[in-house]
């Protein structure tokens, strides 16, 4: 259970998710070629949700549940959806579905029973279909979720979507939906294939995937695939008012859609309909993964909003993961960027879900000693919700009489350095379950993660200069520090000339061009945003979310860098500028310490000053629409309020460019006090706050 862990250890699961998952998303979206089933991607998906919900200070803004998909590959014209195709929040069992409903209900501020849709959910291909004046013009996969690839002439060869819609309809109309393969049809290309001597297909979504995204459209047209549509995108007129009837037009405009989908009053109704599809699961003639529920009024829809890349008014109810049955071989010591120190099992290689499993994460001493995992051990291990699959549990009738007891790791396997569990900052008198290496940047396996960290998507992202470069450059002491990264170009030419080393276009695998290439590169990021300079630090606890709110309050990395120094935490006497940072709705007292610390050390601010030598920082700018009457100001909400949720109001706020904070202070602009407001009130009259009702609020958004 995510609660049971220190802040320290959930970081360590949080950021090794990270990676995996962004790894599956690349493997998945990009090239068709999954390295997790859905199952397992989902299950470490909840994992990483769980972490974010019970750890909020550690989640990023590039993690999976801000995201859709991956990037759109090479090879294919780019397409902008005019509206975002997004992506699902996920449910695993009863109460997850029942919490969904529930959270509905509370934000609408209803009692009264929703009606949804329930619908298989077809694993295939995501795809946006638009028509102009009934005729279809355009087409594009799912991307990244903003920018798609286009696919229009290979959409087109797909005998169940229509060139022209049937009937009446508006002049635009996007139509998304499941490009999928049959199972029958799936096993006919790959025994053709077979015969052929080309690549069998791992499953039908592989197969759909991969015809789909030829760039050769007669390749996708001899190859059966279908369209199952569910959804859309960009309308000039909506024909209804509910997702069944939307659903019902589009078979009317020629388009196949699922005859399973029903509308449902009631959880146990939707938990009926989930278990009915279930049991049909196997004979339906084509995959699917889980059941979507959505909620039917669109006026609802419009009203619930999203968050971060998911509608609140859906989700995904999935089916159990799987799981098997092998041996631990050994157990392994992995570093992270933080220093945390990992144990992994070395597993006898099993097939999980059409995945072959050779390593397990093991979190932590206190998870192995809790389990009582020992090397040799025969274990039930699931791709559920880790970088790694886990192991679920010990089979202790099959263990051997020689298995080995795991001992604690005292000294880092990378640099010797003593490795030690740390204080709990949330837990007094209790250790981190994480063991941290205390070398920090002495240690290589450190000064080698956060270098990877600091040029990744989210942060400089340079090309040309990922995992493989950063450790080549490392190994021969070429890049140590963030600021060498800049000085690559001249001390590469110096070294030639006045050392007579040999320069990197001269190295193995490297040639004038591909070095050039990788200079320009860095060249063109010498400028930052100040939200991804500061998660580029690859400070503990300030992920994008957290970084990206320090620049929406701050504006500039000077003043970020004066607030932090003077930040102090010092029993029950903070700082006003530590009280300033921990009232900022989101950071939490964990995060603003985390800063603290961090530029309060000197060696950290000789690396940071040495590499402002190099590059720009831009101050932040803001994206919001500057007309609003709130945009730019402190707002704090208080007491009940009558026309919209607690949650409503936030939402809302932020939209129109406020910042909403959750204490009052001396910076605060508004204060929108409901029946029952009690201390933030009277502070607000102390401190002149400008104060008014909930009336006042909807009459103050509208001028």
């Amino acid at each position: 259970m995510t609660e049971n862990l220190s802040l320290k250890a959930a970081e360590a699961q949080y950021q090794l998710l990270l990676k995996e998952i962004s790894d599956a998303d690349s493997a998945y979206f990009q090239n068709d070629a999954p390295i997790l089933t859905d199952a397992i991607y989902d299950d470490k998906k909840r994992k990483l949700e769980a972490l974010e919900a019970t750890f909020p200070d550690i989640k990023v803004d590039h993690s999976p549940s801000n995201k859709v998909g991956a990037a759109p590959a090479e090879g294919f014209s780019k397409v902008n959806h005019s509206v975002a195709m997004l992506s699902l929040g996920n449910a695993f069992d009863e109460a997850d579905v029942s919490d969904f409903y529930g959270r509905i209900k509370r934000f609408l501020g209803v009692n009264d029973p929703i009606q949804l849709t329930a619908e298989p959910k077809i694993d295939g291909l995501s795809a946006s279909i638009r028509y102009e004046n009934g005729v279809l013009v355009r087409a594009a996969t799912r991307g990244d979720g903003l920018v798609g690839e286009d696919i229009t002439e290979n959409i087109k060869t797909i005998k169940s979507i229509p060139h022209r819609l049937v009937g009446e309809f508006p002049a635009l109309v996007e139509i998304r939906g499941e490009v999928y393969m049959a199972h029958a049809d799936f096993e006919a290309l790959n025994k053709k294939q077979e015969e052929l001597d080309k690549k069998i297909f791992a499953n039908p979504r592989n197969a759909a995937a991969g015809s789909l995204r030829q760039l050769d459209k007669n390749i996708t047209a001899s190859r059966p695939l279908a369209f199952y549509a569910y959804a859309w995108g960009e309308m000039s007129e909506m024909p209804h008012q509910t997702q069944y009837d939307m659903v019902l037009q589009m078979k009317a405009w020629g388009f196949d859609i699922n005859d399973l989908m029903k509308q449902c009053g009631s959880v146990d109704e939707l938990i009926r309909h989930y278990k009915q599809i279930e049991s049909q699961r196997a004979n339906l003639g084509y995959d699917i993964d889980g059941v979507v529920y959505k909620v039917d009024n669109l006026d609802l829809q419009e009203r619930l909003g999203f968050v971060s890349r998911a509608p609140r008014w859906a989700i995904a109810h999935k089916f159990p993961a799987e799981k098997a049955i092998t041996t631990i071989e050994n157990i392994d010591i992995q570093v992270g960027r933080t220093g945390v120190l990992t144990p992994v099992a070395k597993l006898k290689p099993v097939t999980v879900g059409g995945v072959v499993v050779s390593n397990a994460t093991l979190h932590n001493e206190e998870e192995i000693e809790r389990k009582d995992i020992r090397i040799g051990d025969t274990v039930i291990v699931q791709r559920a919700g880790d970088v790694i699959p886990q192991i679920v549990e010990v089979v202790f009738d099959k263990r051997p009489a020689l298995s080995i007891a795991f001992e604690p790791i005292l000294y880092c396997p990378v640099c010797g350095s003593p490795a030690i569990r740390e204080a709990n900052p949330r837990k007094k008198n209790e250790l981190d379950a994480a063991r941290r290496c205390t070398g920090g940047l002495s240690c290589d396996a450190q000064i080698v993660e956060r270098l990877k960290h600091f040029v990744s998507r989210m942060a400089f992202d340079i090309d040309g200069l990922g995992a493989k470069q950063i450790e080549s450059f490392f190994e021969k002491d070429m890049m140590k520090t963030p600021a060498d990264i800049f000085t690559l170009e001249i001390r590469n030419q110096q070294n030639h000339r006045s050392l007579g080393v040999l320069p990197i276009e001269k190295w193995e695998g490297w040639g004038q061009k591909s070095a050039d290439n990788l200079f320009k590169s860095i060249n063109e990021k010498r400028e930052i945003s100040l939200e991804r300079f500061l998660f580029s630090l690859g400070i503990r606890h300030i992920g994008q979310t957290t970084a990206k709110l320090l620049a929406k309050t701050f504006l500039s990395f000077d003043k970020i860098l004066t607030i932090a120094k003077l930040a102090k935490n010092e029993g029950l006497f903070p700082s006003p500028e530590f009280e300033e940072l921990i009232a900022i709705d989101g950071l939490g007292e964990v995060a603003a310490q985390s800063l603290s610390d961090f530029f309060s050390d000197a060696y950290n601010i000789e690396i940071v000053l040495a590499l402002l030598e190099e590059i720009t920082i831009l101050d932040f700018a803001d994206e919001v629409d500057h007309a609003s009457p709130v945009a730019g100001k402190i707002v704090v909400f208080t007491g009940s309020l009558q026309q919209m949720t607690r949650d409503e109001a936030k939402a809302m706020a932020e939209r129109l460019g406020a910042k909403v904070s959750n204490s009052i202070s001396k910076k605060t602009d508004l204060l929108v006090a409901g029946p029952g407001a009690g201390s933030k009130l009277k502070k607000a009259t102390d401190l002149g706050v400008k104060t008014i009702d909930e009336e006042g609020w909807f009459v103050l958004i509208k001028q």
